[in-house]
């Protein structure tokens, strides 16, 4: 590992550690360590189209496909007592198989897992193969489509948090899709730390406290080991 990338790990390190409101934003860029094309990353599906290329294969099932170290550092933070809320972009189910528990997680453009009431908004599992809630409303794909309306409780719950927030991490995200990418502005006017982890530029690069273009596999995991050493916590 070079200088200046443990020098900046350390940094992430001391800030987990001091922070006392810590929010995580991901995007497709935290699952390509699974196997998941990302979007607009440098062979992403979006980068791959503009230059007349097909998308690459997906090299297992969707349903096969496990959570990286990236989503499990997140989720030792959050055994730890020290995430406060999850926002993501992403619909491929891995934080939650990771094991990020529900009331922490908003899934800003659904989760192919899961159906949506269109009348009361509520989720449901997908493999239950039902066709109506028990509202009565129908139920359909949570996964949210374009020119769709984000689901209000997730939207609401991710401003909440980003505006509560003194340190937002983004890993994996290319922050152009809004509102989804309105959640960095809305934490740094609170006054919290903005990091991003993310392979390609960004918006928000100039305003960042501190950047990574490194694998998030590569950040996430020995940032949590020190984190751990500042807790007294040794392994």
């Amino acid at each position: 590992m070079d200088e200046d990338l443990g020098k900046r790990i350390q940094i992430l390190a001391q800030w987990l550690y001091e922070s006392r409101y810590p929010v995580f934003f991901t995007g497709a860029g935290i699952s390509t360590e699974s196997g998941i094309p990302d979007f607009r990353g440098p062979d992403g599906v979006w980068t791959r189209r503009d230059r007349g290329l097909a998308p690459r294969p997906m090299t297992s099932p969707w349903d096969s496909v496990e959570p990286n170290k990236g989503h499990m550092a997140i989720v030792e933070l959050q055994d730890l007592g020290k995430l406060k809320f999850l926002i993501s972009q992403n619909v491929d189910n891995l934080h939650l198989k990771s094991g990020i528990r529900d009331e922490l997680l908003a899934e800003l453009h659904g989760n192919m897992t899961k159906l949506r009431c269109k009348r009361c908004g509520k989720t449901i599992d997908g493999s239950k193969a039902r066709t109506n809630c028990q509202c009565g409303g129908p139920l359909v794909s949570s996964v949210v489509d374009f020119g769709q309306s984000l689901p209000e409780r997730d939207l609401r719950l991710s401003f909440d948090h980003s505006r509560k927030s003194d340190l937002f991490v983004v890993a994996g995200s290319s922050l152009v899709v809004t509102p989804a990418a309105d959640m960095p502005s809305e934490a740094l006017r609170s006054g919290a730390k903005l990091v991003i982890i993310n392979k390609g530029e960004t918006p928000f690069d100039t305003h960042a406290n501190l950047r990574f273009s490194e694998k998030i596999g590569d950040v996430l995991p020995r940032a949590m080991k020190r984190m751990k050493r500042l807790m007294g916590l040794f392994e």
